[in-house]
């Protein structure tokens, strides 16, 4: 009988004890920054709770522009912040910034914080706010204000723009110094020429159009319009098959392309040559009819023996000597260096400006 007593008054004390260690570790801290406050000035009220490790805090809400007592106004109220404590104990922190526009001494209640489910409340505080002192004697009694004080001159203050300045001049003196330098320095021109390259059957064919053309005016001078339309066969044929026309005879000619396989309209082209060399030397004359005659086995010669090649261009570039593209690198080092140092001058000179403006502005 006493064992079973005793067993029941030692689960009784257990049962008591338990929620005393429990609540006993928790702590909930009230403070405030200032214990008094000229109006309009601001104090902190800051709620401090130590709580186990994982513990389930919640604040009440405190919202800006809210008055925690009448007279009394919120101006921010701050995130918690969760810090670590010693013995698996964390720190919440929340911080209320308050401020009065009344003279008046304000209690502060204990603000209650929930926790794990539990309700808990700091300590509570006292606000003095106080009020100016307001001569009431004299209210027409205006103070005219202060004069603008002179700031004292300080070397050490000057001395970095001195030497900036110093620095930006020698910069200015060196770009010009450059830039006579780089127009002494005469630039190097260099002309792409681009060459049109025609294929030998169309500049034959507009050498005949322009002898076509010029036929009436040279109609009484049979030899040259032979020699200029035998010239300019000679000249397609040298560049068409690849050997020197311009300086074989007739014949040759005939016998050349004979070697090489070239029987198209030979007999057309040896009448036209042979024709060409009787006037030429035999002062042979020509019927009209004749000359038209040859002029057209002019043109289909050109066309049997011409090759199917579209014009093309070439792009010759000059080279220019050593001493020319070092000068041209030069240049490029010059005007480099150039807009270098006026780029670094005119960042140095709007920071000189800008210092001086911050001292004496």
């Amino acid at each position: 009988m006493h064992v079973w007593i005793k067993s029941f008054l030692l689960s009784i004390a257990f049962i008591g004890l338990f929620p005393v260690s429990t609540f006993g570790q928790v702590q909930v801290v009230q403070k405030i920054d200032s214990i008094s406050i000229l109006i309009g000035e601001q104090a902190h009220l800051t709620i401090d709770i130590t709580a186990p490790r994982g513990s389930k805090v919640t604040f009440p809400k405190l919202m800006s522009a809210k008055q925690i007592v009448p007279g009394l106004e919120i101006i921010e109220s701050s995130p918690v912040v969760l810090t670590d404590a010693d013995d698996n104990q964390s720190k919440y922190s929340k911080t209320i910034t308050l401020t009065a526009f009344s003279e008046k001494l304000y209690a502060i209640p204990a603000i209650k914080v929930l926790i794990n489910g539990k309700n808990f409340q700091g300590n509570p505080l006292a606000l003095k706010v106080l009020t100016i002192d307001v001569d009431t004697l004299h209210p027409n009694k205006f103070y005219p204000p202060k004069d603008v004080q002179s700031n004292p001159f300080l070397w050490s203050e000057w001395a970095p723009l001195f030497f900036l300045s110093i620095l930006l001049l020698l910069l200015c003196i060196s770009a010009i110094y450059l830039y006579v330098r780089l127009k002494q320095n005469k630039p190097i021109i260099t002309k792409i020429r681009i060459i049109k390259h025609i294929p030998p059957h169309q500049k034959a064919l507009h050498e005949i159009e322009k002898i076509k053309s010029d036929k009436m005016d040279i109609s009484e001078n049979t030899k040259e319009y032979y020699t200029k339309l035998t010239d300019t066969l000679r000249l397609y044929i040298q560049e068409r098959f690849g050997f020197s026309a311009m300086e074989m005879t007739s014949s040759e000619i005939i016998s050349k392309l004979r070697d090489n396989g070239d029987q198209v309209m030979l007999n057309e082209l040896h009448n036209l040559f042979e024709t060409a060399d009787l006037v030429k030397f035999a002062k042979y004359s020509t019927l009209i009819n004749e000359n038209d005659l040859n002029l057209v086995n002019a043109v289909n010669f050109i066309d049997s023996t011409k090759q199917n090649i579209e014009p093309k261009e070439e792009r010759i570039v000059p080279q220019l000597t050593e001493n020319e593209l070092e000068s041209k690198k030069q240049r490029v080092i010059i005007k480099t260096t150039i807009s270098i140092v006026i780029g670094f001058a005119a960042i140095l000179f709007g920071y000189i400006m800008y210092a001086i403006y911050q001292l004496i502005g």
